[in-house]
């Protein structure tokens, strides 16, 4: 486990902010590199930098902090970056946001001291000018993007849009359905979950649209098993079920109602008293769901199994759960602030679920970022080559043949 940051480089404060959430990821694609980029959302009201990146090398774990993104003349160092998100595909592309825009940022001049190059992508007002945008999520080939879109005047929700990049006409728009909370598209980016208390029972319904049909939209209502907590991979989620009668259910749902594994049980705790607060799927693969497996983790006053702890499962029904790490959690102590909530890890995996990264109070007086790699191997195994049982040597002796018995 590698702790990432430290006082020197928040100039000596509490000034770090809570990793943004779960399904976005703080980890840049590094693989096939020696070394990864990490950015994290520094308070300058609080004496920090703003956004800030963070470079590790990953044969030995030293850490580099690299310094903000921005110049402080950018409005964007006073963002909290909650929200924002590397690209899946570019190693030093990242997503940022603020009301109205989502922008490209590339950070590679950064790394050579110099300024990030920015640019607009979606300009919010071109839709709608009374209107604002947030929760912005991207599909895996970053060709359509999802956000909650809401009245510019009261912040009130209206809604869900969905970005084409590059179409004659890029805004699909989905009304609000009931009390809403949010909206995310899947990693394939052919389908979109919102979350809607529908029926004004219970809690939180899901709406799960086919971007490309006419169709209406599939319902889930929150007493079958729809998502709170949840992430998408390539057509399907991972979901909590608070309605389940197993501690802290997490299922699977195929988008398709058509498809298998319909609302099948991958995760529970034994006890009541262990919670598991949010869970990662950002190194889903364009694969069924049941060779892959999604990081968790959370922070609970009460000592049970899994509590205070960065653990992982597969998407399989063997219920198997690997235990990665502890969160180093206190939601006693001051540090990351007074609100619980804002001292939960929320943590993040990176594009190929080898690394996870969250933050944590440790105890102390302040926020913290700590970063531990993930030993996958032990959760999706390598699958041995096949070994001949025989050799047969033809009779001429050119040729070799292996013959396999099962």
């Amino acid at each position: 486990m590698i702790r990432l940051t430290n006082a020197s480089d928040t100039g000596g404060v509490d000034a770090l902010w809570w990793c943004g959430y779960s399904y976005w990821r703080n980890i840049n694609n590094h693989v096939g590199q020696d070394e990864l980029l990490v950015f994290l959302g520094v308070d300058r009201q609080r004496g920090g930098d703003g956004p800030s990146l963070w470079r590790v090398d990953k044969r030995t774990d030293a850490v580099t902090p690299v310094g903000p993104i921005f110049p402080p003349s950018h409005p964007l160092s006073w963002a909290t970056a909650e929200g924002w998100f590397w690209s899946a595909l570019h190693p030093t592309l990242l997503y940022a946001t603020d009301l109205t825009h989502l922008y490209t940022v590339d950070v590679e001049p950064v790394l050579r001291g110099q300024t990030p190059i920015v640019q607009t992508l979606v300009d919010v007002t071109h839709y709608r000018p009374d209107k604002i945008a947030a929760q912005w999520h991207a599909s895996h080939d970053e060709t359509r993007f999802s956000a909650t879109i809401k009245d510019a005047t009261t912040y009130a929700p209206e809604g869900s849009a969905v970005y084409l990049v590059g179409d004659a006409n890029p805004w699909r728009t989905y009304p609000k359905r009931g009390d809403y909370d949010e909206c995310q598209i899947d990693k394939s980016g052919a389908w979109l979950l919102t979350k809607d208390n529908i029926d004004a029972e219970a809690g939180e319904d899901n709406l799960i649209y086919q971007l490309d049909s006419t169709m209406a939209p599939r319902v889930l209502y929150d007493q079958q098993g729809a998502a709170g907590h949840s992430d998408n991979g390539y057509g399907y989620m991972v979901a909590a079920d608070n309605w389940n009668a197993k501690a802290s259910a997490f299922r699977v749902w195929m988008f398709d109602d058509d498809r298998d594994p319909q609302g099948r049980l991958c995760y529970y705790t034994p006890t009541w008293d262990a919670e598991l607060n949010h869970l990662s799927h950002c190194n889903a693969r364009d694969a069924a769901p049941d060779a892959q497996y999604v990081i968790g983790s959370g922070a609970n006053r009460t000592q049970a199994p899994r509590n205070n702890e960065v653990i992982a499962f597969r998407l399989d029904d063997s219920h198997d759960v690997l235990v990665i790490a502890p969160t180093l959690v206190d939601l006693k102590a001051s540090g990351g602030g007074t609100d619980d909530y804002a001292k939960l890890p929320k943590g993040n995996s990176d594009v190929a679920g080898e690394w996870f990264l969250w933050t944590s109070n440790h105890g102390s007086d302040r926020l913290d970022a700590f970063l531990v790699r993930v030993p996958s191997h032990l959760l999706v195994p390598i699958t041995p080559p096949r070994v001949p049982m025989w050799t047969v040597i033809d009779p001429s002796g050119a040729t070799r043949r292996f013959i396999e018995v099962q």
